[in-house]
């Protein structure tokens, strides 16, 4: 779980406060830092929902484990628009749902 939360804050510590798309798309470092760091978290869910003795569900992990597939395996079919709606929508929430699990 804390590697989960860690990837998360990492994402969010690479880009600025004031996010932009287009800055975003233009800075291949970055992308490619949040990109390791999306397989970090897709890794560590599909652990986490595969170990037997821990019963703990977390939503979307079929979603949050296929697009760890596609980045690792399909790198150059996954969209600049794909990862920064992963970014802005998806990553506060499972932020937010792993805060709630840890508690």
């Amino acid at each position: 779980m804390r590697t989960l939360l860690r990837s998360i804050d990492e994402i969010f510590d690479f880009l600025p406060e004031k996010r932009d798309f287009f800055e975003f798309q233009k800075d291949l470092k970055t992308k490619k830092a949040v990109e390791r760091n999306i397989e970090i978290i897709g890794e560590a869910v599909n652990r986490i929902t595969n170990y037997k003795k821990a019963k703990i569900e977390i939503q979307n992990a079929r979603q949050i484990i296929g697009t760890r597939n596609r980045i690792a395996h399909e790198y150059d079919n996954i969209s600049d628009e794909v990862i920064w709606t992963i970014i802005v929508r998806e990553l506060p929430k499972l932020k937010e749902e792993i805060l709630k699990l840890i508690k």
